[in-house]
């Protein structure tokens, strides 16, 4: 896969580049959908993908279990034949409760209703975090009134007990509609620059990439698939790509455009993307094929 970091070049659709890959790998929330409804023509781009040129793979830092990411994108009627498969930081996350459990550990979890579904299931005992071993941290409580102020006396109660945190979304800041609002991992940022033990699932960290990669080994029956990545995560989605050295997609109708950055030319994409230390190879507003 190519690491230049030249000029991100402009593309109209995904049949642009499609002779050059054999595998999608996409992000989900910015770039499948808003978190109310897909985004025009997304739909038909995955599909248009898998009908000519090969497997498309959602990776999503999601803290919930690749079902229940599905179960979402069913509710905003994206057919299944848009895709291949799911990777979520969820499942990442349940495969450490279960190991913990295991070992006798004690857990303490922090997070939204809407995020229970990576416990079902998992044989581990929860308690306050005067009485646990570690936290696991999806998000805040109601993540759609809280800031990152209402947590500071709880970041206060972890740094006293020298917990180790999960974090099960590394995402900083997701697109709801037209409004932003804080994830995990803006939390997770917080307690780590103070001193907090972190351990972080999900994008950009390599692990789930080396996952992917495997998946899409088998889905395209090759050794070495050319892959290219889809995102619009400043902080996940791209460098996360840089990283594992896979050409990437830059999506900038997703949170780019509801912070208002410009993004129209190859030097608005450079110039966003530089402050994290990252390049695209390629940018679109949203997916057409």
């Amino acid at each position: 896969m190519s690491t230049e970091k030249s000029l991100p070049k402009k593309i109209e659709s995904l049949q642009a580049v499609a002779s050059d890959y054999d595998a999608l790998l996409c992000d989900v929330w910015g770039v499948i959908h808003n978190g109310y409804h897909l985004f025009p023509g997304v739909a038909e781009a995955l599909q248009g993908w898998r009908d000519n040129v090969g497997p498309v793979l959602l990776l999503t830092n999601a803290p919930r279990p690749a079902e229940a990411v599905q179960r979402r994108l069913d509710r905003m009627d994206c057919p299944r034949e848009a895709y291949d498969g799911i990777l979520s930081s969820g499942d990442a996350a349940r495969e450490i409760l279960s190991q913990r459990g295991a070992e006798g550990q004690v857990c303490y979890f922090v997070g939204a209703t809407k995020d229970v579904d990576v416990l079902n299931g998992i044989d581990i005992e929860f308690a306050p975090a005067e009485e646990a071993d570690f936290i696991l941290l999806t998000g805040m409580s109601n993540d759609m009134e809280e800031t990152l102020e209402d947590y500071a006396d709880e970041i206060a109660l972890w740094h006293k007990h020298n917990l180790q945190l999960i974090c099960a979304n590394p995402d900083r800041i997701v697109q709801i509609g037209e409004q932003v609002i804080y994830c995990a991992g803006a939390l997770a940022e917080i307690y780590e620059n103070n001193g907090g033990d972190v351990i972080w699932l999900g994008k950009p960290h390599l692990p789930i990439y080396d996952t992917g990669f495997n998946r899409l080994q088998k889905l395209t029956n090759m050794e070495t698939p050319r892959i290219l990545a889809i995102g619009d995560g400043f902080k996940t989605d791209i460098p996360g790509a840089n990283a594992a050295n896979l050409d990437v997609l830059f999506i900038t109708g997703g949170l780019s455009e509801t912070l208002t950055q410009e993004t129209k030319t190859p030097e608005d994409i450079a110039a966003i993307l530089r402050d994290y230390d990252s390049y695209a190879h390629y940018f679109m507003k949203h997916l057409s094929w």
